[in-house]
């Protein structure tokens, strides 16, 4: 595997459209993910160790705009990974800059949001509630993680198992989240069908208010 990460970081891989279009399906699967376990866990802090709360607004546990974020990160800094910091930083601002548009356009265009870091802890130098210190550092650190540790293991998997099923797989864990996605903002709404939140809600999940 060390010897891996070197190739990695020293040459471009090279795979098929279909494949590549694959990892960026599993990166997207997994960057969502990656966004619940991290909101999870930081709101049971946040509420003083005593409540947890289900975040995002689909049935699986996952979050959209980690996902938007990941492939942000991958396009801008992958070609960059010889240098960390220059990723860091890169991506601290613009994934900082991809958050603060999205929760003020959902604020001034819908009038909700999902978050308010004026509530938060750890909030220093926050904008609106829209952004903070904490958050673009956040995702500076998780950038790391993501072009250092995640992307090689995907890069890893379409290299080492059979090509069929990597794609497969990568598209099925995709077509999930993405159907579970297409439902709770687009069909719901239109066809007046009860959302993830509602439900899980009805059986006694607990979520952010704001």
């Amino acid at each position: 595997m060390k010897n891996y990460l070197k190739n990695y970081l020293n040459n471009d891989q090279k795979f098929s459209k279909m494949t590549f279009l694959a990892i960026l399906a599993l990166i997207v699967f997994i960057a969502g993910v990656f966004g619940f376990v991290y909101e999870f866990i930081f709101y049971y802090f946040n509420s003083g160790m005593k409540t947890f709360y289900y975040r995002g607004g689909n049935f699986m546990p996952w979050i959209n705009i980690y996902a938007v974020g990941a492939l942000l990160i991958f396009f801008f800094t992958y070609k960059r990974r010889k240098h960390p910091i220059k990723i860091f930083f890169i991506n601290a601002l613009v994934c900082g800059i991809l958050e603060f548009v999205s929760g003020y356009v959902m604020y001034k265009c819908f009038n909700f949001r999902c978050w308010d870091y004026n509530t938060e802890i750890l909030s220093f130098l926050n904008i609106g509630g829209f952004v903070c210190l904490r958050s673009v550092t956040f995702f500076g650190l998780s950038s790391l993680f993501l072009i250092y540790v995640i992307v090689p293991l995907c890069f890893y998997l379409a290299e080492k198992m059979n090509k069929k099923l990597f794609i497969t797989l990568a598209f099925f864990l995709f077509f999930i989240v993405f159907i579970d996605e297409m439902y709770n903002l687009i069909f719901a709404r239109i066809f007046d069908l009860k959302r993830a939140s509602d439900i899980y809600k009805s059986i006694g999940f607990k979520y952010m208010n704001f």
